[in-house]
């Protein structure tokens, strides 16, 4: 019995284990926590819009206000629904139109339902929603999470209120990934720390995801098995491509870029959008930049379209080549 329950701990998802279950566990949205808890308090939440980037803990809150008002047995009073998944107007008009219509369990007066990527609906299903949050808002009261709240229609964001979640910034990464590495008994170096906090781009469940997929390889957590498990070029790498380029040797960017994308087996997706960012590291002026990134934003629209990633990213590195050559003359 112990093996199992050992073997099931082993096999946890670190973004769920290490999901907070209480508002105080919440990171970096004290101005959305201290509103949303006064209304938990009251046991009277209005319908409620959740809005910002990916892994800033929108799903977490929602979750948070469900444990909170129903306590242990919350699952029975509350339907989680990924909008991604099930758009649709007939899932609009069956699961969550039945639901509504039950009436909750307990001594809370309403249920709850939480629409995850709620911005994914087609624009029937939000005319359906609209109509739902009308017709039982007495004893349903619904949590919609997106990341634009611009894709949700006017008439539901007129029902709710809106809360805005911010990004996360390098200082609360960090703390997050302190907490993990602290609790799972792992090493870190700081350049392992600095590539998650870039990588992860404020996104606390990528960084755990991070940090789980390269413990499963080794408890000495480095630069390189980051990049390793993210499948994403190591930025000296992307760097030094760049520079060949610039300096005029093509060939020799050309032969990192095929290390890197059919040796490494790297996305040309991924790849493309490192180069992005490393545009404004290179020592060219202002306006050979300004000209690259333009370049940059056509080519990863061909990528996209569904051009060879490869052809590509070398076309781009000719366009480095000759503004890198027609800078200097200047």
């Amino acid at each position: 019995m112990a093996k199992k329950k050992k073997e099931k701990l082993e096999l946890e998802i670190w973004a769920e284990k290490y999901r907070p279950k209480k508002f105080e566990e919440i990171i970096n949205q004290e101005h959305v926590i201290s509103r949303v808890k006064a209304f938990v308090e009251e046991k009277n939440i209005p319908h409620l819009l959740f809005a910002g980037p990916a892994g800033t803990g929108k799903t977490t809150t929602a979750l948070v206000i469900a444990r909170s008002l129903y306590g242990e047995h919350w699952r029975q009073n509350v339907l989680e629904l990924n909008a991604s998944d099930a758009r649709g107007i007939d899932v609009i008009r069956g699961r969550v139109k039945d639901f509504a219509r039950t009436k909750p369990i307990g001594d809370i007066p309403f249920k709850l339902i939480i629409l995850d990527e709620a911005d994914a609906l087609t624009n029937e299903a939000q005319q359906a929603l609209r109509r739902t949050m009308e017709d039982f808002s007495d004893i349903t009261r619904f949590i919609l999470i997106c990341n634009y709240s611009s894709k949700i229609i006017d008439p539901i964001q007129s029902r709710c209120v809106v809360f805005r979640f911010k990004a996360m910034d390098e200082k609360h990464v960090r703390k997050f990934i302190e907490r993990i590495v602290k609790n799972e008994k792992l090493k870190i170096d700081e350049k392992a720390i600095k590539a998650i906090v870039d990588i992860a781009e404020g996104d606390l469940r990528r960084t755990s995801n991070l940090l789980q997929a390269a413990a499963a390889l080794t408890n000495k957590i480095t630069e390189e098995i980051i990049y390793e498990v993210a499948s994403l070029a190591k930025p000296s790498d992307v760097r030094e491509m760049l520079n060949l380029a610039i300096k005029g040797k093509f060939d020799k960017a050309r032969e990192k870029l095929i290390d890197m994308v059919v040796k490494q087996g790297l996305a040309g997706e991924d790849l493309i959008k490192q180069i992005y960012k490393e545009i404004y590291n290179l020592d060219l002026p202002d306006e050979a930049k300004i000209e690259l990134i333009e370049k940059t934003g056509e080519y990863e629209y061909r990528i996209s379209e569904g051009g060879d990633p490869q052809v590509q990213i070398a076309a781009l590195l000719s366009q480095i080549s000759l503004a890198a050559k027609k800078f200097k003359k200047a």
